[in-house]
């Protein structure tokens, strides 16, 4: 069984986070150290520790994230003008929190590639 993670608090609302969305399946909340004006994670409700642990049983949630994504892309402005998706897996793609997240970026020109501050 996978260990619960700071998102699985965040999910129950046990810790504080600024959630945008949340539905039987997904949370999104603002990211507590943005890398564009615009910089939200997307979480399964489920504990699913990197990508490579996503079963069959997880494709709805997962396309899900995707459409929800979009829909807070939209709300927040970004969705015209462009924004980008990023799912980190394991230590080499520098996941940090071992739950797997959409991080969804924009609001500004964010170049070939993001570079950690």
């Amino acid at each position: 069984m996978p260990e619960e993670t700071i998102f699985s608090k965040i999910i129950r609302r046990e810790i504080p986070a600024d959630i945008v969305f949340q539905d039987d399946r997904v949370t999104a909340f603002r990211d507590i150290a943005p890398q564009a004006p615009t910089h939200i994670l997307v979480i399964p409700n489920k504990l699913i520790p990197t990508a490579n642990d996503a079963t069959p049983e997880d494709e709805a949630t997962l396309g899900h994230m995707f459409i929800v994504a979009g829909e807070i892309a939209r709300k927040e402005g970004i969705a015209e003008d462009g924004y980008r998706l990023i799912m980190n897996c394991g230590e080499h793609g520098h996941q940090e929190v071992q739950h797997i997240h959409l991080h969804l970026l924009g609001g500004r020109p964010l170049g070939s590639m993001l570079k950690r501050a």
